[in-house]
């Protein structure tokens, strides 16, 4: 069993930028491909990124160029950096331990529920124009 604790949300002006931590805690692994979902009223859960164990990392194309992942293996802990903040970054955001990670991310709607085995609780991120 694993439980995993997002923080760092918060409301922001548009261009600016939030950093979300994901805390890993009971029966952990660095095994775990790590990602990050989001999902804004009205739509679907979609995925953000993912990384591997080994820090091989992966982005929709929403959010490329703008958002970085990173893991320390060490603390249990999952890192998304998120810059130059839109309003349609505006969504509650969910750490999951999830796999495979891998060049064909983001996993299609349908593929999302069996690839996760953990969700966190989430995270509000609100940008505003």
């Amino acid at each position: 069993q694993v439980q995993l604790v997002e923080s760092g949300g918060d409301s922001v002006e548009a261009g600016g930028s939030l950093s979300l931590s994901c805390v890993a805690s009971g029966h952990t692994t660095n095994k775990y491909c790590m990602a990050w979902f989001r999902q804004a009223p009205g739509k679907k859960r979609e995925g953000v990124s993912c990384i591997t164990s080994r820090g091989d990392h992966y982005y929709a194309d929403s959010v490329k160029g703008r958002f970085s992942i990173s893991r320390d293996n060490a603390k249990n802990t999952l890192y998304l950096q998120m810059n130059s903040l839109k309003p349609e970054d505006t969504a509650m955001y969910y750490c999951a331990a999830a796999g495979p990670c891998s060049s064909s991310w983001p996993p299609r709607q349908g593929s999302i529920s069996p690839l996760v085995g953990y969700w966190g609780q989430g995270t509000q991120v609100t940008v505003s124009s």
